[in-house]
């Protein structure tokens, strides 16, 4: 276990009997990530915003029910998935406007990357065209730089469910971005992992 899993493990014990500062400091160390994951995961800031604040009252209310079978942070995922999974379903009940054609895109290269978890618009317009379980794989294993490992237990899904969704909705993105090859095929480097 590394040095932050043994500290998450600590806060949530602390917190659990009675020290409410201990899970801010919990909260603190993570909140980026977890709003990352929920911009990638429902592309409006409000949402991303609400989705990320639901998360984070659903461990404050559940925080008894973490098993440290495994990392703190793959069960704190787990929730912020399935929150945006819940939050994309009553989007879906509702008309949604879309981003202003004004809207720049910001230079993530220039900055901290848990600061730039904006997207550029044609990035986020082809996510939009994936189904969420496509979405979350793309976003959790190339957006967020998660294991196939890591992610299967995010999602709950084995390995081989994670590569085959990765495969399928790179293909995708890759058609749909404008990049493939002369033989229909990604443009996409093979990591080794799928």
């Amino acid at each position: 276990m590394t040095d932050r899993a043994h500290l998450d493990v600590e806060l949530i014990d602390r917190y659990l009997q009675g020290d409410v500062a201990a899970f801010n400091d919990l909260m603190e160390a993570h909140e980026d990530r977890v709003f990352a994951v929920c911009l990638r995961m429902l592309r409006d800031r409000e949402e991303a915003l609400d989705a990320t604040q639901d998360t984070f009252l659903t461990v404050f209310r559940k925080a008894d029910r973490f098993q440290a079978k495994a990392a703190f942070s793959t069960w704190l995922y787990r929730v912020a998935v399935n929150t945006c999974y819940d939050h994309l379903r009553r989007k879906k009940r509702k008309m949604v406007e879309n981003l202003p054609q004004d809207h720049d895109p910001i230079d993530v290269a220039s900055m901290d990357p848990f600061d730039a978890v904006e997207i550029r618009p044609d990035i986020d317009a082809a996510l939009t065209t994936l189904s969420d379980e496509f979405r979350a794989a793309v976003v959790l294993v190339d957006l967020q730089g998660m294991s196939l490992e890591q992610a299967s237990d995010v999602l709950e899904v084995p390995q081989g469910t994670i590569k085959s969704r990765l495969f399928r909705a790179r293909k995708l993105l890759a058609k749909e971005l404008g990049n493939l090859n002369t033989r229909g095929e990604p443009l996409i480097p093979d990591d080794g992992e799928t």
